[in-house]
């Protein structure tokens, strides 16, 4: 949503509001910022409160509602999380709150919207299941009409004890919904029509990742049939080549996100495919960097060419501005969003020295262009 008259352009940023929880989150609510296409600065516009753990968002295609995520295990005197709906000011990206629903899940933590804007998706990690809200005409949601509860565990006892779901969206064809879950080592796929609001499982219903990977979210290729997962408890990231046609995902590499000298403790959060279609970015979490990786065009398979300190610390969510010139990370721990400039030719990150202050930054989302 660029402002008129000049290179700016909005951003939303999902954080954390809850102090009592591991987070720690110091956030009022949702933060709408200015972000200058063509310095790469970004400026506190405004703070919606009363957001309670806004973690992360998703706009409506027509860029006209905002959801949010409650990432909370009780909200409205009920059990589980919540997804809120806000209409979006076209003309200053002011939010108003519209509604909020049931999640049908505890602490939602991922939430993406069909292309048709007539569906919401929501990955509830704590329970481990996915559920579809439907979107009435003027962008608030009507209660949850569909979920599938996750099953299985994975070799980590602590974090692998049962299914936790942390990432669902559609695919480009908007046919099918791939939801990563981190307790089971598993992409799910679903069959999705949004017409009639419904989630059916793929035949293959899944696609296994490396044993205690632990996928987290994932990234599609913006114009050839690979897909990218980054694995958050590995430090790993699982390259598959995706059937847009039958909805078949097929694993064919595993890399390491990290330096092979690294000997301290990492995990991995968000990952992003450069426009161009040549570079793969993903955060790590303790060595505190993004990892840039070169893609090879003939089958989509990665070479780690750098590892970029982020300024901070616990590099959560990033995001790439729409021109593919600027990468905006937010260190969670450090209450920072620490702008970088990508160099085209190389893919590599470079220091812009820019750093906006925000309490506890979680999601990092432009506004429709």
């Amino acid at each position: 949503m660029p402002l008129a008259g000049n290179t700016r352009t909005l951003i939303y940023i999902g954080t954390y509001t809850n102090m009592e929880l591991e987070a720690r989150g110091k956030a009022e609510g949702i933060h709408i910022c200015e972000f200058d296409a063509g310095t790469g600065a970004l400026v506190l516009v405004r703070t919606i409160p009363g957001v309670p753990n806004p973690s992360f968002l998703a706009l409506a295609p027509d860029g006209r509602t905002l959801y949010a995520v409650n990432e909370l295990g009780e909200i409205d005197g009920h059990a589980g999380g919540a997804v809120s709906a806000f209409a979006v000011d076209s003309a200053t990206g002011e939010l108003t709150f519209l509604n909020r629903q049931a999640s049908e899940g505890s602490d939602p933590c991922h939430i993406s919207v069909d292309a048709s804007g007539r569906a919401v998706l929501v990955a509830n990690y704590s329970s481990g299941n996915v559920a579809l809200l439907q979107v009435a005409d003027d962008g608030s949601l009507h209660p949850a009409v569909d979920k599938w509860q996750h099953v299985g565990s994975g070799p980590d006892p602590e974090r692998q004890a049962g299914p936790h779901a942390h990432f669902i969206a559609p695919d480009p064809t908007n046919r099918f919904a791939l939801s990563n879950d981190l307790g089971i080592d598993q992409v799910l796929v679903y069959r999705l029509n949004p017409e009639f609001a419904v989630l059916l499982p793929n035949d293959p219903p899944a696609a296994s990742m490396p044993a205690g990977a632990g996928p987290r979210h994932l990234a599609f290729h913006p114009s050839a049939p690979f897909v990218y997962v980054i694995n958050e408890l590995a430090s790993t990231m699982t390259t598959c080549r995706w059937d847009e046609m039958d909805g078949i995902l097929e694993p064919i590499q595993t890399v390491s996100t990290l330096p092979d000298d690294f000997v301290s403790t990492s995990s991995c959060a968000d990952v992003h495919v450069a426009p161009s279609g040549r570079f793969v970015y993903g955060s790590n979490r303790g060595h505190d960097s993004i990892v840039v990786f070169a893609v090879d065009p003939a089958d989509g398979t990665l070479t780690a060419i750098d590892y970029t300190p982020t300024g901070g610390r616990n590099p959560r969510s990033f995001a790439i501005d729409p021109t593919g010139r600027f990468l905006l990370v937010a260190n969670q721990d450090t209450d920072t969003i620490v702008t970088f400039r990508i160099d085209p030719a190389s893919g590599l990150l470079w220091e812009t020295g820019l750093v906006a202050d925000l309490p506890t930054p979680i999601c990092v989302l432009f506004a429709h262009s």
